[in-house]
């Protein structure tokens, strides 16, 4: 399906305060049409208030939102063409799934035939048409998602907005879902705007990962960008995978985790090849395809090393061992002050 031109979404200067409070300080942001964008970052850092702020749920303190080629800043939820599925799904519990998925377009005043069969040809997009004559407590949390999410998808948004949709599933229906999350993004050429605290679902899933911390914007990026090239030390340690750095001239790098290579201490040839530091070996853990390390030393507040399982079990290190972890300069990725 072509993507929807309504459905760019854009923050310039957006502010959020409660009280003397900064909630979200001051960010531009822009996500193109048809854009699966995550948002995404600690308890506190401003991304639900964002999330909210785009759904109208939440008052603009300052700045301007467009959506499509509309500044709706003031607009009220209902005009602003964006669809928020909420984190509990909220469900009415005495309504079966089309009754469920219809509401909307009860209150819009379309007739119960029509409402009913546009619900139940919504309830076919998202693999529930077999199971649209249960009640919501007749379902697993996952139909229940799916529900949740035909009846956001019905009143047909330019944006459908995301609070942390995935939280409450086993780990098994998070990966199932998520794979139906970008089947139905790319399937309906509409922007989604996710909020999640979880680096590996940002990575499945977006073209777009935004990374905030304590009301601001650290980078906006393509998910393989933020990981290869994080901006700063607060990305790299949140995103994962790297190792924060200080050098000789007191600024940082990052490496990543599974572009280093670890020696015995003696080994001080190797010093010569790249970056090295001496460290000690404080626990392992072994992944089956990879081996994880962590690694006490002076120059990182936390060290980590990921080898595959070849590489670890030609030469196993033990904990308490010294060694000499080590990688080439190009592995080296500055990081901004």
């Amino acid at each position: 399906m072509a993507v929807r031109d309504d459905s760019s979404v854009e923050l310039v200067q957006v502010t959020k305060a409660y009280g003397a409070t900064i909630a979200v300080d001051h960010i531009d942001l822009k996500i193109p049409p048809g854009t699966y964008c995550c948002l995404l970052g600690p308890s506190g850092c401003g991304k639900t208030s964002t999330l909210r702020m785009i759904a109208g749920h939440e008052e603009i303190s300052d700045g301007v939102l467009r959506i499509g080629n509309r500044q709706v800043e003031d607009e009220p939820p209902a005009k602003r063409g964006t669809a928020l599925m909420f984190q509990s799904y909220a469900l009415f519990p005495h309504l079966d799934c089309v009754d469920n998925v219809a509401f909307s377009l009860k209150m819009k005043g379309v007739s119960k035939d029509e409402r009913r069969k546009q619900a139940r040809d919504m309830l076919a997009v998202v693999h529930m048409d077999r199971y649209a004559d249960r009640l919501p407590a007749q379902l697993s949390g996952g139909q229940q998602q799916r529900v949740a999410l035909a009846r956001a998808l019905i009143t047909k948004p330019s944006v459908l907005l995301l609070d942390e949709p995935l939280s409450a599933l086993d780990p098994f229906l998070r990966d199932r879902m998520r794979e139906e999350l970008k089947r139905l993004q790319l399937e309906l050429g509409i922007t989604f705007i996710h909020v999640t605290h979880s680096q590996a679902e940002a990575m499945a899933l977006a073209d777009l990962a935004v990374i905030m911390s304590d009301g601001r914007i650290e980078q906006a990026a393509s998910p393989r960008h933020v990981f290869n090239a994080p901006r700063t030390a607060f990305v790299a340690r949140f995103i994962g995978g790297h190792n924060v750095v200080r050098i000789e001239d007191g600024s940082e790098v990052a490496v990543r985790t599974d572009r280093i290579a670890l020696a015995p201490a003696e080994d001080e040839a190797l010093r010569a090849d790249g970056g090295s530091v001496s460290a000690v070996v404080r626990s392992l853990e072994y992944h089956g395809t990879t081996v994880h390390l962590r690694l006490d030393t002076a120059v990182a507040d936390d060290f980590a090393v990921v080898l595959d399982e070849g590489s670890y079990f030609a030469r196993p290190f033990e904990i308490g061992e010294r060694v000499l972890a080590t990688w080439n300069a190009a592995a080296a990725h500055p990081l901004e002050a």
